[in-house]
Parts: structure tokens; sequence; C-alpha cells
């Protein structure tokens, strides 16, 4: 299982574009992964999981992800989330 803790740094946050892209990036990886923020823990290859979150930029979320490709999926949404 691998961690990651990024801040988003999306200019207009996760809106529904953005969600759909980021589901889109984590659909291409076989682990199962998830994104945490408070107390919420949602599948990040569910758009109606992650609109639920509503989640802003500047805010920190943290990456969840079991897998065999594990580290690139974590990478990959970290990237996405931050911008890079």
């Amino acid at each position: 299982m691998t961690k990651k803790e990024v801040e988003i740094r999306l200019e207009n946050g996760l809106e529904a574009r953005p969600v759909a892209l980021l589901v889109q990036t984590a659909s291409q990886f076989d682990s199962a992964i998830y994104i945490e923020s408070g107390n919420a823990k949602v599948n990040a290859k569910s758009i109606m999981g992650m609109m639920t979150l509503v989640l802003h930029a500047g805010e920190k979320v943290t990456i969840t992800a079991d897998g065999k490709d594990e580290e690139e999926a974590a990478l990959a949404i970290g990237n996405y989330l931050s911008d890079k």
C-alpha cells in the first residue's frame, strides 16, 4: 500500500471537468485508489464519489493506492492534483 499527501493546486479545485479527468487517470491503473479528505474516503475511480468531496484549491488530501501498480498510480494522481 502506498500513501501520499498532496495539496490541490488546480486553479478551480475539483469541479466537474477536473473530477472527470481525475477519474479517467485513476481508471488507467489496476490498483485500488482512494482519496481521503477529513473523515471522508472516496474511490478515485468513482465520479459521483469524487464529486461528494467538494475539494478546493489549497486543500490537502491523502492518496492511498493498493495493488500491483500502486506507486505509479499514486504518483500520477498526485501529479494531476498538484497541477504538474
